[in-house]
């Protein structure tokens, strides 16, 4: 029995002595976070101003008594960064749910590139607070304007603190606002975030979502991604393969690299993507898959022969995503996206001789401020020539703080004129007309948006639609095209299900998680004790 300080105790309050922190003190290290304020008793108005409701303040969180509704908006990274903060929280013990209405709190990561975007991650915070719910958010938008009103008085996770969530969300719950909008560094350099070996709950089990680094070298005019990135900076490939090892063990079989681009990666360190990309393949099990992310012009050139010869290999999709966003030099000097048309249309025409039936993709912005006529025909001629089979269309937003916000907008009326005719275009091609008939081997690994089919997806990437066999998921099968539609191609099954080929893991063994490795730590220190001790009986006998 362990003695306390003092002979009795006849009250609680007899633990709490003059020499104790105060609260007040307890918090003055933690400079992130603004204590909850006392409520004051104020005398009533027959006119009371609107407000929120008010929120269940948790004096003391127990892990596994609070739920968390998880919301996430933009590309792939921002997905990883939901993945790894819903992991956290779940291995510390908190409840996630689909429903918003039975959450104690919303965690929702936000996307900065367009207005729309950002207008609906506002409106979800207002949402929330109205509801009663505490709210954290986090992503791009708070972390490129973190003083914006609306973001007032509420908790922040900045794009490199997403490993600090669960305290974050503790100190939510308990009434606090928390902001860590900080950079991780060492020895004074700008890590690229968080550690890949974190635990995650993915949004698709078999799909493994890993950043490579964070950050790009351009400092395009109208991007407010920078801002909230920041300057390239890369994780090693030691620590890719790690993971992507650890992602093969825990069951996945396809591997989507990201980032705000792929081309420049390792240039900071002194490696690069082809160098990465040939220590996965050596990595990839057999029937998996891995997805090389989005990369701009200017850094895949000097690589594109390397490139092109993993795009090649069997267990990497012959896919590219290479945003153009104009086909006019004068607006990508003015945009500042450091290429010109024939650089763009140098790797197109590389990678299509050089890789059988690659797909590209590519953006284009409709209305940048300085595109005339003439500069919006040339882009025409650019998608007319190409007809790429992915083709993201987006009208421009002035971002706030961004040099292409000063300047003087096109009307609105001729933004959305271009727009349509630019998706007309796009709709007058069918970039899968005439495979019916064909036979592809495709690895399915999602479910389509209407719930009524699995999706696969053959070498160069392309959308397969196949009925919903049990057991199909996560395999890879021989199917035979037996229709085609503008985006997809549905099929038929050929192999039997005794002939469905799983991914083959080279890495049977999982990881240890932090749990278990502090368990067997735990566990040898008790067996050395227990046999020293047994040792020191026999001396002691025989003395």
């Amino acid at each position: 029995m362990i003695n306390l300080p003092g002979e009795f105790i006849d009250d609680i309050e007899d633990l709490i002595s003059s020499d104790d922190i105060k609260p007040k003190e307890r918090y003055q290290n933690k400079k992130s976070v603004t204590v909850r304020a006392k409520k004051r008793i104020t005398v009533e108005s027959d006119t009371k101003p609107e407000s929120y409701p008010e929120k269940t303040i948790y004096e003391s969180v127990i892990p596994g008594t609070q739920t968390i509704f998880v919301k996430t908006w933009g590309c792939a990274h921002n997905n990883s960064d939901s993945e790894y903060m819903a992991g956290q929280l779940a291995s510390y013990g908190y409840k996630l749910t689909d429903s918003k209405e039975n959450a104690d709190l919303w965690l929702l990561n936000s996307c900065t590139v367009k207005n729309p975007s950002e207008d609906t991650f506002r409106n979800e915070i207002e949402s929330g607070m109205n509801k009663g719910k505490h709210v954290v958010v986090a992503g791009c938008v708070p972390q490129g304007a973190p003083k914006s009103d609306y973001l007032r008085g509420l908790s922040v996770i900045g794009v490199q603190q997403i490993d600090r969530v669960v305290e974050v969300v503790e100190e939510t719950l308990k009434g606090h606002s928390v902001r860590l909008l900080q950079n991780k560094k060492v020895d004074g350099k700008r890590l690229a975030g968080a550690r890949l070996a974190l635990p995650k709950v993915r949004k698709n089990p078999l799909i493994e979502i890993i950043a490579i680094n964070t950050g790009c070298l351009n400092q395009c005019t109208y991007c407010k991604t920078k801002h909230a990135r920041g300057d390239l900076a890369s994780y090693s490939p030691e620590e890719i393969v790690d993971r992507a090892k650890q992602a093969f063990a825990e069951g996945c079989c396809e591997i989507w690299l990201t980032s705000e681009d792929t081309g420049a990666y390792g240039r900071d360190i002194g490696t690069s993507l082809p160098e990465l990309l040939w220590q996965l393949v050596e990595v990839i099990p057999e029937h998996c898959m891995l997805r090389v992310g989005m990369t701009n012009p200017p850094y895949i050139l000097e690589h594109l022969e390397e490139v092109a010869k993993v795009l090649q290999h069997p267990r990497v999709y012959a896919f590219l995503h290479v945003p153009v966003q104009s086909g006019s030099d004068s607006v990508l000097g003015e945009m500042k996206r450091e290429y010109c048309r024939k650089d763009f249309e140098h790797v197109v025409d590389f990678l299509r001789e050089r890789v059988p039936g690659v797909t590209i993709a590519t953006d284009i912005i409709c209305g940048f401020p300085t595109e005339t006529d003439d500069d919006f025909e040339e882009t025409i001629t650019l998608c007319e020539h190409y007809k790429f089979p992915s083709l993201f269309i987006n009208q421009f937003f002035p971002r706030p703080g961004t040099p292409a916000a000063k300047m003087q907008r096109i009307p609105a009326n001729l933004v959305k004129k271009r727009t349509k005719r630019l998706t007309e275009l796009f709709n007058s091609y069918e970039p899968y007309a005439g495979r019916e008939g064909q036979v592809y081997t495709v690895l399915v690994t999602e479910i389509s948006h209407d719930k009524q089919h699995y999706v696969g997806h053959n070498k160069m990437y392309e959308q397969v639609l196949l009925p919903m066999r049990e057991n199909l998921l996560g395999t890879a099968v021989r199917v035979r095209i037996t229709k085609t539609t503008k985006f997809s191609m549905c099929a038929e099954i050929l192999d039997e299900e005794n002939d469905w080929t799983r991914c083959s893991k080279k890495f049977e063994s999982k990881p240890a998680t932090i749990g278990n490795r502090t368990f067997n730590r735990y566990l040898g220190m008790a067996l050395i004790a227990g046999f020293v001790a047994f040792i020191l009986q026999i001396i002691i006998k025989f003395i």
